[in-house]
């Protein structure tokens, strides 16, 4: 059987791959993207807290806060020309113990280091003033930071990819990736092989397992997979709050995750989340109903109203790192033929949070990479 030849194949077809797509296929490039999968955005493009991040917490410099603060803007304009829907709601930042008081500054500080110069510094009375419901010493107001259904993103990335003439491939997934002369030889696990000139692979949990089949990279190149599940608890009821209400962080904490935080939904249902409890396999996607007592106990620090039994197990989410429990935040590793020396092959490595806010960014990024 004679491989079919296209000039972009990108792996995963999440809000990542697709946005990557979207961008090869608007810079005139012909696109498949194939995704292992029934559907898009089954994994972790789906199981997220669908917020778009304002791009504070991230080291000043790093792929993650330069990536989120360009996204951001762009995800907004984007979402807005193309009716998805999404609201700019805003989050407060809240401190419960004088460590977290004292770390408000600092949170102000670095994201203007990353160019968000939004951020308001406010007292206990002027956060009690937006949320009435809401305990605190002190916060840090976010107006910037909102919602998006990421279905109906994807759905919109999707479009544009087929309209500039790129395809999705379901049921699709890769066994092996080899050069063969100028191109490379990629074959699916159903048999098919095509030649293409550039591959990206933006595989999202698999990413790393995909790394591996390339023949030519070398091992050391690619970081061990490591899985954060991230478990939700929604709320019976009407939530009291209008805004995203996240905890501080503690200042001698790793940020595995920004701490059991409110989010809302476009239909104003809430839902807590997600914690970061390390597991060994990417599809562990059970809730546990015992952990929601370790919700009960963080949530009642910023609202001590909560019922009792007003908890309920919602979903859970896998963070692709590539760092361990012990080590501090990996950023986004964007990994191009300057780092591998592979020709038009691309690895999108532990794209995690805030990977649905850049992802119209990280787009831009790769069609740079692949043309400079």
């Amino acid at each position: 059987m004679s491989a079919e030849r296209v000039d972009c194949v990108v792996i995963g077809a999440g809000v990542v791959g697709l946005a990557v797509a979207r961008a090869l296929a608007l810079a005139g490039r012909e696109v498949l993207v194939l995704e292992r999968e029934a559907a898009i955005g089954t994994g972790t493009s789906s199981r997220n807290s669908e917020v778009i991040h304002a791009g504070i917490y991230y080291p000043a410099g790093s792929l993650k806060a330069r990536l989120c603060v360009r996204g951001k803007a762009m995800l907004y304009a984007y979402a807005q020309e193309r009716g998805v829907a999404h609201q700019r709601c805003g989050k407060l930042i809240v401190a419960n113990t004088a460590s977290q008081l004292g770390a408000l500054p600092g949170i102000v500080a670095r994201a203007a280091a990353n160019g968000v110069d939004d951020l308001v510094l406010i007292g206990a009375d002027a956060a009690r003033a937006m949320e009435p419901a809401l305990a605190c010493l002190g916060a840090v107001w976010s107006p910037s930071t909102g919602i998006v259904d990421s279905h109906a993103l994807m759905l919109a990335l999707q479009g544009d990819l087929e309209h500039a003439g790129g395809l999705v491939a379901l049921h699709s997934g890769v066994r092996t990736i080899a050069r063969d002369g100028e191109q490379w030889r990629v074959l699916a696990e159903d048999g098919t092989e095509l030649l293409a000139d550039t591959v990206v692979n933006a595989a999202g949990l698999a990413a790393c397992d995909v790394a591996r089949s390339v023949d030519g990279l070398p091992a050391n190149l690619v970081p061990r997979a490591r899985y954060a599940k991230g478990n939700y608890f929604t709320l019976a009821g009407r939530s009291p709050f209008a805004r995203l209400i996240y905890p501080a962080p503690e200042p001698d904490k790793h940020l595995a995750g920004l701490g059991v935080h409110l989010t809302i939904d476009l239909g104003g249902q809430a839902k807590f989340g997600p914690d970061v409890q390390w597991v060994d396999d990417p599809t562990d996607l059970q809730v546990d109903p015992a952990r929601g007592e370790a919700f009960y106990a963080e949530v009642r620090r910023y609202w001590p109203a909560l019922p009792d039994g007003a908890l309920q197990p919602g979903y859970a989410g896998i963070r692709p790192k590539i760092n361990g429990p012990d080590e501090p935040a990996a950023d986004f590793l964007i990994q191009g033929p300057a780092a591998h020396g592979l020709p038009g092959l691309v690895n999108l490595l532990g794209i995690e949070s805030p990977g649905l806010t850049s992802c119209l960014a990280i787009g831009e990024h790769v069609a740079a990479v692949l043309t400079s």
